[in-house]
């Protein structure tokens, strides 16, 4: 930010917050049924989005009323991981409090949505009694970090939910706001002497992301992180490459605003991890522009720094010189469906959700399903960054009736998926989401019928092909690595990114701009027919795609197509 530049509103409102307590305080206790501008920014850090049914906006403006306000409460843990006990619990909740429904997110947290005002402190007292929490899921924060949701074996067994957990307790922040707003019901008469050692009063300038990849599966996407962490592990834990400056996130029309993908900074043994992710930390704390805020990411201020200026910044504080930085060998980015053998002879399933919205459909009753496994056989449960679940700790005797349960519910297990199907995934968009500017999770399960079928048509339905939906360009799945990118760039209007790799190590490059709906499966198929026809064996269509080109592409595909 330049020394000139008057802070952002946002920024504002952080620091008249005292420490995240106003004015939610005050405005809970008010007969509105939405808190004030100010308000509804200071409650993200409570891990509450105020938002509003966008189906019902023009007709009730038509009538004279205000919005139909919801909330959506996100309820995080570092890794995804959770006891049957609190999965449980949440899906009563849901019941009670929001639309009946939970969303399993990519970064690994639950999403309740269509709460009302006045039950947001019921649900937020009642989470707290099974050790839920939604402070600090969303905000200018570190947010839920994210873990390979496989159990590890072997030298990482159980090391590595342990370091997320101390991760995430170390950047959590110490106000005491949300016990005094949403527990204690009593506003701290003084916060003089109260302090945030690591965020200050104004906390970070944009949100942080964390994650942490298996040793060769990079099923997290970590190169999508402000800082990514990747282990390296050889008969024990040696240490983690550190990566820096990922985001994914950008905005139509405006070149200074990009994605881009997290690169290597250095190697630190573990004893230094905290220290290190510390500076990096206190880095983007203190040079990340408060007065733009499409500009405040870490990498923004890893690109005006510098790599080398960056690093130099980071040993000053660090207080040793960063040990040269590995390279990452990924060998997969695995979906984690199906059945699985754990290493002390348990089982483990994954189970594909679809789009993550755990709910019962005609046919396909999947709250139904999850609650009925959760209560009987009391698995831990694991959400993975493509917002499937996990259910670990199973029984080998328990297997036939677990998929006995699954078909009563119509619940498909993935083995009778197609590629396609498995690898989908989809932002929740419209109705709720306020920057949505087209559909996404609503839109999805049509469109990928009909991608389906051009599949089925040229032979290439048993092809692995990973396809992602967004409905604006903050890209909350991560469309850019996915094969086929689908950004929402109007009502019905999407841009598509084409050629990224399976293992998340590249971005895709746009392909085709401002293309309806419906017409987005025939704009692929000249593409998808060339990969059937020109593909080596076994390549994957986004590496086809990156090799062969966009330019000689399109000239094969008019001369084709004549």
């Amino acid at each position: 930010m330049r020394k000139d530049a008057p802070p952002s509103k946002i920024e504002m409102a952080k620091e008249n917050s005292f420490y995240l307590r106003r004015p939610i305080f005050e405005e809970l206790g008010n007969q509105e049924e939405a808190f004030s501008d100010e308000g509804a920014q200071v409650i993200k850090f409570h891990g509450v989005y105020q938002q509003d049914d966008r189906d019902q906006r023009k007709s009730r403006r038509n009538e004279g009323l205000e919005p139909a306000y919801r909330f959506m409460v996100r309820v995080g843990s570092a890794g995804g991981a959770y006891t049957a006990e609190q999965l449980l619990a949440m899906a009563k909740f849901a019941e009670e409090y929001a639309n009946g429904t939970l969303r399993l997110a990519s970064r690994q947290s639950v999403q309740l949505h269509g709460v009302l005002k006045g039950g947001l402190k019921p649900l937020l007292s009642g989470l707290s009694k099974h050790l839920l929490s939604s402070f600090a899921k969303c905000g200018d924060v570190v947010r839920n970090v994210t873990l390979c949701p496989a159990p590890p074996e072997g030298a990482l067994s159980k090391t590595l939910l342990d370091i997320a957990r101390t991760i995430e307790a170390h950047f959590r922040p110490k106000s005491s706001a949300y016990l005094e707003v949403w527990l204690d019901g009593k506003l701290a008469a003084s916060t003089e002497g109260e302090e945030e050692p690591l965020y200050g009063r104004v906390y970070l300038p944009r949100k942080f992301k964390i994650g942490i990849s298996s040793p060769f599966d990079n099923c997290i996407d970590v190169y999508a992180n402000d800082i990514g962490i990747v282990p390296v592990e050889n008969g024990r834990l040696e240490g983690f490459v550190l990566l820096v400056g990922g985001g994914i996130a950008f905005s139509h029309g405006e070149r200074s605003t990009y994605p881009r993908l997290a690169e290597p900074l250095g190697f630190v043994v573990p004893d230094d991890l905290l220290a290190a992710l510390e500076a990096i930390f206190t880095i983007q704390r203190d040079f990340g522009d408060r007065s733009k805020r499409n500009h405040a990411r870490t990498k923004y201020t890893l690109d005006r720094l510098g790599l080398l200026g960056f690093k130099d910044e980071l040993e000053r504080r660090f207080g040793k010189p960063l040990a040269p930085a590995r390279k990452p060998v990924w060998k997969a980015s695995h979906d984690h469906l199906g059945w699985q053998t754990l290493e002390d002879g348990r089982l483990m399933l994954g189970l594909p959700i679809p789009s993550g919205r755990v709910q019962d459909t005609p046919g396909h009753r999947y709250k139904s399903a999850v609650v009925a496994l959760l209560e009987a056989f009391r698995p831990d449960v694991r959400i993975t960054p493509q917002q499937n679940m996990l259910l670990v700790g199973l029984l080998p005797g328990d297997k036939r009736k677990v998929e006995e349960c699954l078909r009563d519910f119509g619940v498909p297990l993935a083995e009778s998926l197609k590629p396609l199907e498995r690898a989908a995934m989809a932002c929740p968009a419209l109705p709720t989401c306020g920057l949505a500017i087209a559909e996404a999770e609503r839109a999805f399960p049509g469109l990928l019928e009909e991608l389906l079928a051009v599949l089925e048509e040229l032979g290439l339905q048993d092809e692995p092909l990973a396809v992602r939906m967004t409905g604006c360009p903050n890209n909350c799945v991560r469309p850019l690595l996915a094969e086929v990118g689908i950004v929402g760039r109007g009502l019905d209007s999407y841009n598509i990114y084409l050629g990224a790799s399976h293992l998340g190590t590249r971005l895709g490059a746009l392909f085709a701009e401002k293309v309806s709906k419906k017409e987005i499966a025939e704009a692929l198929r000249p593409v998808l027919y060339l990969w059937s026809r020109a593909k080596l064996e076994g390549e994957r269509f986004g590496d086809f795609y990156n090799r062969v080109g966009l330019t000689p592409l399109r000239n094969l595909a008019v001369r084709e197509v004549v």
